[in-house]
């Protein structure tokens, strides 16, 4: 059952325009109300004719409905690009922590086994040492402490004092090992 605002078909517009005024109009008000309901009814119709015909208006809407859609998925693309970019930073940086963890954990390792190895060189640097020194006759020893202290209160003698054993010493390896 059609409503009297629904759109007829053109041509039945008037058919049932007509119907009415023939069917029974009780009066002339009653004539001039289904009058102005069938002109109702023929303007929408030439409305509904008139959108149907214009053919680029109904482009154009279909462009806008279509550029809307497309702006909505590019939008929907960029926040999932967006979202992936900081599930990817967030994973970067846990990786980094885990790393830099782990080099710090290194570095103590290294570090403790260096100075193992520090207090093993130091330890038998010091029984070397005191095997030298319990060796050594006391005439070198007190010899020894007296060219340390003169050399602490005159560097300058000492200094090319030694300088004279370091040439000689590789004078006479040289000598030694067949070089003239």
């Amino acid at each position: 059952m059609k409503d009297s605002n629904d759109p007829v078909e053109p041509g039945k517009a008037a058919d049932k325009a007509a119907g009415k005024a023939v069917g029974g109009a009780k009066g002339p008000d009653e004539l001039r109300q289904q009058i102005q309901e069938t002109r109702g009814q023929l303007g929408d119709t030439v409305e509904e004719l008139a959108a149907k015909a214009d053919v680029k208006a109904r482009a154009r809407a279909r462009g806008a409905e279509l550029k809307g859609k497309a702006v909505e998925a590019g939008h929907a693309v960029q926040d999932k690009a967006t979202e992936a970019g900081h599930v990817v930073q967030g994973k970067a940086v846990e990786a980094g922590h885990v790393v830099q963890d782990k080099a710090v954990q290194a570095g103590h390792v290294v570090q403790d086994k260096a100075v193992q190895a520090g207090h093993v060189v130091q330890s038998r640097a010091t029984q070397a040492g005191h095997a030298v020194q319990d060796n050594v006759p006391q005439p070198v020893r007190t010899a020894v402490t007296n060219a340390v202290q003169a050399g602490k209160r005159h560097p300058r003698p000492v200094l090319i004092a030694g300088a004279g054993v370091v040439v000689a010493a590789g004078l006479l390896r040289r000598r030694h090992n067949g070089h003239h």
